[in-house]
């Protein structure tokens, strides 16, 4: 650092030294540092001389480590050192995205219950909140998906694992809590990691959404199992939120309507700063993964096409299929496309944009169910009625979750469905986000909790919160 230093002081003692000894000009700095800048030009010596430009430019190449020692070699270099700016640009340079760490320390930085309006960037030091996520333990995320479950650490980029799920949460009986406890375990043995070591973050698939008594019963009485798994597994804290919430937040909202194509059934779920608004209504439509897969197969052996596995159907089905805007233009097309799988290339045709069609016309494939438009648009309709909030812009943002939800063209086609159900004075500015994060959406959403420089402590229950305190407020 001493020698980058003095081949700096050599390079602007030629620059100014040569024709002139004056200080650079006022006019050259922000208004934040001139007073700090020519208040206390002898705290510093000659190096008052660098401009502060170049002195930033010095702190980048530093490096965040070596910057922050800077600042106790006077008040004047600290005021400096703890520039937003410079911060921002250490942050940026962060193996996760810049505008999910802005969300993340602006708007969950406080903990749930979520603050209803978000801190400003003017009132934050990025400095302290660089250092506190460098500090900040790593997690185990386990994303308990229908399908299909995703683990991993949340220092890691993606899920180092995944699993078909073994476990239906959803079902409240007696033996869930021994079904919980084999589920965890045999998640920490794949991750060959002790269980007391760090906290852990959870996603809860979406299950028991009435606002019925009985099902309140049944969301707290499996909260109160997951957690009491987990802390008699010796975890130090849970954090256990639900797979719609997560899915928000990896889309960088707080409110909106997550619609999640899950393995069984498809839920569409009204969020508002971060709650689950079971007030509202949990939409839910009987068709999920599962039967577009078997509508898939069907397809397929009607016209012959002979396969030994599903998960061949479904192979097929993730990387041919798509959702078209216009149903009737397309079937007048060509769309004919091949796919190589382990048991050989496979050639589709309407199969491809049938498949998804059938989220729109559930009777393609005889079923009697209510069509995905229809379903989103009655809980629109239910949000606009309940009046949480002096602004109903909050439910116009749909997100997509799950992996059928990743299908080419279905956020599109669900928008333009929506914008023609409603009138457009009424419902202006709907719009659908793709899922963020394809399949792992709600994994990325747990790994931004994860990585707060708040966290665990404003996100997790530790065993004698929640001992002291059954019955805390759920974020599912």
């Amino acid at each position: 650092m001493a020698t980058l230093l003095r081949k700096v002081w050599e390079s602007v003692s030629n620059r100014y030294g040569s024709g002139s000894t004056s200080k650079p000009n006022r006019q050259q700095l922000p208004d934040h540092f001139q007073q700090v800048m020519y208040l206390q030009t002898s705290s510093t010596g000659e190096f008052d001389r660098i401009p502060l430009d170049i002195f930033i430019q010095i702190l980048k190449l530093l490096g965040p480590k070596e910057s922050a020692k800077l600042a106790a070699v006077c008040k004047c270099w600290k005021y400096i050192v703890a520039d937003n700016r410079l911060w921002i640009y250490f942050l940026q340079n962060q193996q996760e995205p810049w505008d999910s760490i802005f969300f993340g320390e602006t708007q969950l930085r406080s903990g749930y219950p979520l603050q209803t309006f978000p801190t400003q960037m003017t009132d934050l030091s990025f400095m302290h909140i660089y250092a506190q996520r460098a500090q900040v333990p790593g997690t185990i995320i386990i994303d308990g998906g229908s399908g299909y479950c995703k683990f991993g650490w949340s220092k890691y980029p993606s899920p180092s694992g995944r699993s078909a799920t073994f476990l239906e949460f959803g079902n409240i009986e007696s033996p869930m809590y021994s079904r919980l406890r084999h589920f965890f375990s045999t998640i920490y043995s794949r991750m060959q990691v002790k269980t007391s070591a760090q906290p852990i973050v959870l996603s809860v698939p979406i299950c028991h959404c009435d606002d019925t008594e009985s099902d309140k019963a049944a969301r707290r009485q499996m909260k109160e199992a997951i957690h009491n798994a987990l802390f008699d597994m010796n975890v130090p804290a849970v954090c256990a939120i639900s797979q719609a919430v997560l899915a928000l937040f990896a889309a960088r909202r707080t409110s909106g309507i997550v619609v999640n194509i899950g393995f069984h059934q498809t839920s569409v779920v009204p969020i508002l700063h971060g709650k689950i608004m079971h007030s509202v209504g949990v939409e839910v439509v009987g068709i999920g993964a599962l039967k577009l897969t078997g509508f898939l197969r069907e397809k397929m052996q009607q016209k012959n096409i002979y396969f030994d596995s599903l998960y061949t159907v479904r192979t097929l089905k993730e990387n041919l299929c798509y959702v078209t805007l216009d149903y009737e233009a397309e079937l007048k097309k060509d769309t004919e496309a091949s796919f190589q799988t382990a048991e050989g290339q496979f050639t589709l045709s309407k199969e491809r944009f049938q498949t998804g069609e059938v989220l729109f016309q559930p009777r393609i494939a005889g079923l009697r169910t209510m069509a995905l438009h229809h379903a989103v648009a009655l809980c629109m309709e239910h949000c606009q009625d309940a009046e949480l909030t002096g602004d109903d812009s909050w439910f116009r943002t749909v997100v997509l979750a799950g992996g059928s939800a990743c299908l080419p063209g279905l956020a599109e086609r669900l928008e333009r469905e929506l914008q023609e159900t409603f009138p457009q004075p009424v419902y202006t500015g709907i719009k659908v986000i793709p899922p963020p994060y394809g399949v792992d959406s709600a994994w990325y959403g747990a790994k931004l909790i994860s990585n707060l420089s708040s966290f665990p402590g404003s996100w997790c229950i530790t065993k004698k919160q929640f001992r002291h305190s059954s019955r805390r407020t759920l974020l599912w």
